[in-house]
């Protein structure tokens, strides 16, 4: 029978909320906005305030207006000296921004190109946006390093210790793959898988393990895995076609062998529409409506499932140190998640 995660709070806002942030520790992060009358405004962002949260207990810390607004683009996290960043559009052109994490007082911002998503560390922050990837440094907002090649689009990033990771196609064929990037200076460092998917659902990182939710897993696989495959799968498995997990090291490179695969089956195959993954201390949650099923991400290990109400309605859904941070329309709730 399946649990359902332990709710550790709640907190209800009057504003609508579109993003969070949580870390290995401390306090958590809620952007929100206030929509307005008739859902018109001139500017490309609605504006947005910040919220600071006790991570124990959900009270909030201060809430603060914030430079960054409500649309395209927005990532948030915890700074290298005792700040929060935030990045996203504003009423004048998108923005890099820190504040002060006792307070909320401003203390930095910078401009930004458009992006559509961004991953924020302590030592610098890496947005993707359809034709480059960007690191600045998460303290002097400056730009670190540009990559972008001709030929390439961009979808998404993920990072584990030394190299990013791109989920990319080519403009030629549509076809999408995987590649590393060296995170100090933004060279490219390597194709991890080649561009033949018609499709990548997802792809995340933590420090053990990079994982990607394919849609063609035996072009995705080196000549040795592929025949595993092959030797353990019946005719019908593999005229299927549907996401599946690949797993591999955060140093690999193409042809190396995965550290595991494994294709996903459903009852309904509307289940695997919004299926997503997240990656923590060495845990997988993949998520399905209001579904997480947790694995240890080295070796695929299925360590349980849990059912986690609200999480099919979320507006983002973060993990850290096994608390699963959930954010709906208004409102942001803490789980206890498996660690």
């Amino acid at each position: 029978m399946t649990k359902t995660a332990r709710r550790r709070w709640s907190r209800e806002f009057t504003s609508e909320v579109d993003g969070i942030a949580i870390g290995s520790g401390g306090p958590v992060l809620v952007h929100l906005y206030d929509q307005p009358a008739g859902d018109k405004w001139i500017d490309d962002a609605i504006p947005g305030k910040l919220a600071l949260l006790d991570r124990a207990c959900g009270e909030p810390k201060w809430t603060s207006p914030c430079e960054v607004g409500y649309g395209r683009g927005f990532g948030a996290g915890f700074g290298r000296k005792a700040d929060v960043v935030v990045l996203g559009p504003s009423t004048s052109g998108n923005r890099i921004v820190r504040m002060s994490i006792e307070t909320g007082e401003l203390l930095a911002a910078a401009k930004l190109p458009v992006f559509d998503s961004a991953l924020v560390g302590g030592d610098m922050c890496v947005v993707a946006g359809l034709d480059r990837i960007a690191a600045y440094d998460s303290e002097t907002l400056k730009e670190l390093w540009r990559y972008q090649r001709d030929g390439e689009r961009y979808h998404a990033i993920a990072r584990s210790g030394k190299r990013v990771f791109v989920m990319y196609s080519m403009k030629a064929t549509k076809k999408r793959g995987v590649l590393a990037l060296d995170a100090a200076k933004g060279r490219f460092d390597g194709i991890v898988v080649a561009p033949k998917q018609p499709t990548i659902h997802d792809l995340c990182a933590d420090a053990g393990a990079v994982i990607t939710l394919v849609d063609d897993l035996e072009s995705a696989l080196p000549q040795e895995a592929l025949l595993k495959l092959l030797s353990q799968s019946t005719d019908e498995d593999l005229g299927r076609r549907g996401p599946s997990l690949l797993a591999f090291a955060p140093h690999a490179s193409e042809g190396d062998a995965p550290l595991w695969f494994e294709k996903l089956t459903f009852a309904d195959p509307d289940e695997g529409a919004d299926l997503a993954v997240s990656a923590d201390s060495g845990k997988l949650y993949i998520t399905a409506g209001a579904m997480v099923e947790v694995r240890d991400s080295l070796t695929g290990r299925k360590l349980g499932d849990l059912a986690v109400p609200g999480l099919d309605e979320r507006v983002g859904w973060q993990v850290a140190q096994g608390a699963g941070l959930l954010a709906e329309e208004t409102r942001v709730s803490i789980f206890e998640l498996p660690a």
